[in-house]
């Protein structure tokens, strides 16, 4: 089993900047892709962005230009740094992290996009 667990996430301006970490832990021998997730009230969860353990990464057209995923390894850690950040972009993010063909979901942690 996988544990993930989030932290950065919080209440900003619009225009301004946070950096989510999701750092894994548990019975791990490689974690294949890490990445986020969010999902708006009323909304289905959707891709945020991803990133392979080789460091290929994926993003949603949404946030490409404005968010930087990237991961350490030896920490079996992802971070997301978010900048430019818009009201729609508020919502509860969710880590993944995949291995052996298994997801692992965290717990969440909620960005709010406020003045």
């Amino acid at each position: 089993q996988v544990q993930l667990v989030e932290s950065g996430g919080g209440l900003v301006q619009p225009g301004g900047s946070l950096r989510l970490s999701c750092a894994a832990s548990g019975s791990i021998f490689r974690l294949n892709v890490m990445g986020w997730y969010r999902q708006a009230p009323g909304k289905q969860r959707e891709l945020v962005a991803t990133i392979t353990s080789g460091g290929t990464t994926n993003y949603a057209d949404s946030v490409k230009g404005r968010c930087t995923i990237s991961r350490d390894n030896a920490k079996n850690t992802v971070y997301l740094q978010m900048n430019s950040l818009k009201p729609e972009d508020t919502a509860v993010y969710y880590c993944l992290a995949n291995e052996w063909g298994n997801n692992y979901w965290g717990q969440g942690t909620q960005v709010t996009v406020s003045s």
